[in-house]
């Protein structure tokens, strides 16, 4: 069944107002009044909806039922990752929305080749977030991953450090398995999973980490 994302303030009472790119889409799918579809407020909940009129550049729905969505993860998952070249942030982007992260925040460390400056960022997160949305709709979530860029590796590290289980994906020296990690934390609500570039971590980097 189509799904997607509208603003909550497109919910008026019973029924939904969809403009925009959505409502186009609703046409080249060649919708009709009495088609059913699924529309997200973007904060997990899903409602059951059926067209009942389609006009110029806009789309009338009318609420069925609504609820939770069942896709989400029980846990708030956030993805810290060291900023890549090339395509490879737009498959992360892409896959761990799929897979369920709840924000992907990339972060600018050592070993990082790719150094976008301030001003290129807010046209890239841009960019990243259409993905997400796009991947979100494809996977059936109830979110859209939030999507960050921090500038440097300790503001990564600090925010990463308030989630209840945390991990760093490090090639080097003592480890756990993500199997071992996992269960020796029992019971979290909130994860961070950071991963470098590349290149991986310096060992500063790691030793940092640790101590955070």
């Amino acid at each position: 069944m189509p799904r997607f994302f509208i603003d909550a303030s497109s919910i008026r009472g019973s029924g939904v107002f969809i403009t925009g790119a959505d409502a186009d889409h609703i046409r080249v799918l060649r919708m009709k009044p009495g088609d059913h579809l699924v529309l997200c407020d973007g904060a997990g909940t899903d409602y059951s909806c059926r067209i009942i009129r389609l006009g110029e550049g806009m789309a009338e729905a009318e609420i069925l039922h609504s609820g939770p969505s069942l896709s989400e993860p029980s846990v708030d998952c956030a993805v810290y990752a060291g900023f890549a070249k090339g395509d490879r942030v737009d498959y992360l982007v892409q896959k761990c929305t799929e897979a369920g992260a709840s924000s992907i925040v990339f972060f600018l460390s050592e070993r990082c080749v790719a150094r976008p400056d301030a001003k290129a960022v807010p046209k890239k997160l841009e960019r990243f977030r259409r993905i997400a949305e796009e991947a979100a709709k494809q996977s059936g979530r109830g979110r859209i991953p939030e999507i960050g860029f921090l500038m440097d590796f300790d503001s990564a590290i600090l925010a990463a450090a308030k989630a209840e289980l945390r991990l760093f994906m490090y090639e080097t020296g003592e480890r756990q398995t993500i199997r071992e990690a996992i269960e020796s934390a029992r019971t979290f609500a909130s994860c961070s999973i950071v991963t470098g570039p590349e290149g991986g971590f310096e060992p500063q980097e790691a030793e940092k980490a640790a101590r955070n």
